[in-house]
Parts: C-alpha cells; sequence; structure tokens
C-alpha cells in the first residue's frame, strides 16, 4: 500500500492554522497504525570511558555504604655473592642489607566503586657493607654500617572500575599524600676513624598508584598495585660524631615504573 504523508494535530489545539514550524511529520504505512520516524542515527551521543563501564549493583562489595580493610608486608633484601662488585669509585666486597615495611589500611565507600581511606605503617631499613673507595689510587678501605626506621600515615581516595560484566575483576587507582618521619644511625669504621652519624626527618608524598583487584571469595579480594608518579619534598636534619649539624632540603619528582616494587595486598570487605 502506497506510504502517505500527513499533519498530525493535537485535539486540544484550536482549529487556527497550524504553522510548519508546529507539525510532526509522519510516515502513514497502514491506516490502522501510525508510526513517527526515528531521529537520524548521527544525531545520538556517544558516551566516553567511563560511559563505558558496567554499572555497579546494590549488593557488590565495592557500593556504597561498604568498607574495606586490610594490611600489606613487604620486604626488599639483597647481598653480594663472593665476587666483589665494581662500583663506579670503588669495589664492594660483601654486603648484605633489607629493607622491610607493614601497614594496615582501611576506607569507606562513600559513593559506588569510590572510597576514601587511610593507610599507617612502619618500616625499617638495615645494612652492612665492606668496600674500597679509589682502591688503584687511594687504597681507602672502610666497614659501614646504617639502621633506620620510620613511620608515615597516608590519606587516600580509591575508586574502582568496572570494566567487565563481573564481581571478580575490578581494577582501580589509588591517589594519596604520604607524610613520615623517619630518624636513623649511620657508623664508618676505617681502621683507624670511627665516624657516627645521626639523621631525623620529615617528608610528604603525592603518588598516584594503579592497580588489579581480584575477588578470590565472597568478602576477600588481592589487590596489586605499582606506583606511576611520585612528588616528594624532604628535610633531614644530620649530626656528625656530635659536633657538626647541617640540613639537608630536597624534592623528587618521579615519572618512573618500577615492575619489581609492586605492592600486594590481602583485602577484606564488609
Amino acid at each position: 500500500m502506497a506510504s502517505v504523508l500527513a499533519q498530525v494535530v493535537p485535539e486540544s489545539v484550536s482549529s487556527e492554522p497550524v504553522s510548519d514550524s508546529s507539525a510532526v511529520a509522519v510516515k502513514v504505512t497502514d491506516p490502522d497504525s501510525v508510526k513517527v520516524e526515528k531521529a537520524p542515527a548521527d544525531s545520538v551521543k556517544k558516551g566516553g570511558l567511563l560511559d563505558a563501564l558496567f554499572p555497579v549493583e546494590s549488593d557488590e562489595m565495592i557500593s556504597k555504604g561498604h568498607v574495606y580493610a586490610g594490611a600489606t608486608l613487604s620486604l626488599i633484601q639483597a647481598n653480594t655473592e663472593d665476587d666483589a662488585l665494581n662500583i663506579l669509585i670503588g669495589d664492594v666486597y660483601e654486603a648484605y642489607g633489607y629493607t622491610f615495611t607493614v601497614e594496615a589500611f582501611g576506607g569507606y565507600f562513600f559513593r559506588d566503586a569510590m572510597a576514601i581511606g587511610l593507610r599507617a605503617g612502619y618500616s625499617r631499613t638495615w645494612f652492612d657493607v665492606d668496600f674500597s673507595i679509589l682502591e688503584d689510587l687511594l687504597d681507602v678501605k672502610e666497614h659501614r654500617k646504617y639502621v633506620s626506621n620510620g613511620f608515615f600515615v597516608q590519606p587516600l581516595l580509591k575508586n574502582y572500575l568496572k570494566v567487565l560484566d563481573s564481581r571478580l575483576f575490578y581494577l582501580f587507582n589509588e591517589t594519596s599524600i604520604m607524610v613520615e618521619y623517619s630518624y636513623g644511625i649511620s657508623q664508618t669504621d676505617n681502621g683507624e676513624d670511627m665516624k657516627k652519624t645521626r639523621n631525623r626527618g620529615w617528608s610528604i608524598e603525592a603518588g598516584i598508584n594503579p592497580g588489579i583487584c581480584v575477588m578470590v571469595l565472597n568478602r576477600i579480594a588481592f589487590e596489586t598495585s605499582v606506583g606511576l608518579l611520585g612528588l616528594s619534598s624532604s628535610i633531614i636534619d644530620v649530626e656528625e660524631n656530635n659536633e657538626t649539624k647541617s640540613r639537608v632540603v630536597y624534592n623528587v619528582v618521579n615519572f618512573t615504573i618500577n615492575l619489581l616494587a609492586l605492592k600486594f595486598s590481602l583485602v577484606t570487605f564488609f
């Protein structure tokens, strides 16, 4: 049956002539049915990356009102082999050291997939080194020991991204500001003189840490993250042999990704 193009005017409108701008164009293909033409596909707005994410359901662990908590342990340990390690200004004959960090964290989801939280922890660094400086010219050999302790608090904002229609896998990013206080002592002995250096300092660091969250049980997840960007500023007071004192101030901008310094955490949701 041939198509008919007509003008449809609401019944509540008076019988006065209707202008072309107020008329609604319809395509009649059947006397018993009227279909309004759809807008062209080009006029439909397309969403960005966030619009492509799957919605968070009310009973998911990352939905509004839930709480998460967990702990992180990390240990970096290093030691030399039997052969001397050649460095730019000398040789390291024997060395052993470690950095140990323990921290607890928690947060509250004030909206779906977004939480505000806090980290707090303790770190300890210790190393013992036998080395020589410019052995061919000066033949200076020293034995050095160093130990330091640090305490830090770290407010954070954590947002999860539901990129798959699944409750087992999420991406996330953690934006944080860390404030740390540390103190340490270094002792150097060359066989004749012994020097002791004490240091105390404050540092503040802002960082961005993206990662992956995998739910291994109903309320327990395994998370790993890596530092992507860090801005830090430190003030350190140094005292040598209880005689001389100095202050060191430095700022660091770090854009590198250290895949050997991944953080692994076990997280519980409530």
